[in-house]
């Protein structure tokens, strides 16, 4: 389900619009709807509740969202019978609802979550009998941990801090943002492609100087993707022969690139010695 600004009311129905729901597979029934409409307070008042004990980054517009799921859940399974208000019953599955997003946001995993109830109480207990703040040691030896494990440990359950990429990088209003300033590590630098265009064009520029066969065994192999067999079927050579002219062909465009970088090196440096002078 997905948000959308409407809930889809039964052909015929006249009921009010409701500010913010889910779109539906199918629609509400009227008396659905009614108890949707009649309990959407109810939502905001779980989600308050719930932020008071989650981090300031938190979404209270995404928790909303996933609370009206929660109720329109409960509009559709609420059974009257069973002696259960629909209040009730509605602000059970709406906090599911919640929990079920908080868990898929959330970037720590049970079992580290655990480790930090562990750290925590382990020195909770320490300082009480101590009657002074546990040092790493003695938390280690409270829970008879290896330096190894408990610095594993320590690491893995570091408070994670989530910052908006987009917001400013400072308190000055002109500030850029930390999407502008942070390096991209997937951009090649402008230098380095330089150098590999230059690179291409000059071995394209080696190949061209090729005799025939050797260029269009290279040609076959890494433009057309042909297999060395099939080459040599084209030629009418054996597969060891074709194997034998690549190999060559590769070691000459190998040594004639490192002689002319050589000499590209060499001419830069003589460039760059003449400004000096």
């Amino acid at each position: 389900m997905s948000l959308s600004p409407t809930i889809p009311f039964p052909a015929g129905s006249a009921a009010p619009v409701v500010p913010l729901q889910v779109r539906l597979t199918t629609p509400l029934t009227k008396a659905e709807t009614e108890l949707v409409e009649r309990h959407l307070p109810l939502v905001r008042s779980v989600v308050d509740r719930c932020l008071i004990h989650l981090p300031a980054h938190v979404d209270a517009d995404d928790l909303h969202g996933s609370g009206i799921t929660g109720l329109i859940a409960a509009a559709r399974r609420f059974d009257p019978t069973q002696g259960c208000s629909f209040a009730t019953y509605a602000t059970t599955r709406i906090r599911g609802a919640i929990l079920d997003e908080l868990r898929r946001l959330d970037v720590c995993t049970r079992r580290t979550r655990a480790k930090a109830r562990q750290l925590r109480q382990a020195a909770d207990e320490l300082e009480q009998n101590l009657g002074r703040a546990a040092t790493d040691e003695e938390i280690r030896g409270r829970l008879g941990l290896t330096e190894k494990n408990f610095a594993r440990w320590r690491e893995q359950t570091q408070p994670v801090r989530i910052i908006a990429i987009d917001q400013p990088a400072d308190d000055t209003a002109d500030a850029p943002s930390l999407h502008e300033i942070i390096a991209d590590d997937s951009v090649e630098p402008v230098r380095q492609r330089l150098e590999r265009e230059e690179q291409v064009g000059l071995v394209a520029k080696l190949i061209s100087t090729l005799p025939e066969a050797p260029r269009k065994i290279l040609a076959m192999y890494y433009q057309e993707k042909m297999r060395l067999v099939e080459i040599a079927a084209v030629f009418g050579l054996t597969e060891s022969r074709i194997c034998q002219i690549h190999a060559q062909t590769l070691r000459q465009l190998r040594v004639q690139l490192e002689r002319a970088n050589e000499q590209q090196a060499h001419k830069s440096h003589e460039i760059l010695m003449g400004e000096a002078c």
